[in-house]
């Protein structure tokens, strides 16, 4: 079964701290809206931040209407 990764990106010197605090509301929107299995992170680039949700890809529709992610990626498992 193949997974998605959507992203967000972040850019300045506030970057990381705003990434971070995205992932925080992921994992809120995923809790509420069910989305058990997982996972968020931030990856640190010298010139953006951005912020990562996997998750499996029956969610594609709720994740990219409600949250709207720059780009997306199915990761074959």
């Amino acid at each position: 079964m193949a997974s998605l990764r959507f992203h967000w990106d972040f850019f300045g010197p506030d970057a990381l701290p705003t990434a971070e605090h995205f992932v925080r509301h992921l994992h809120q929107f995923c809790e509420r809206e069910g989305i058990a299995e997982r996972e968020a992170w931030v990856t640190n680039a010298p010139v953006k931040c951005t912020a990562t949700l996997e998750c499996d890809e029956r969610f594609l529709k709720m994740v990219r209407d409600a949250l709207r992610p720059v780009r997306g990626e199915r990761v074959l498992e």
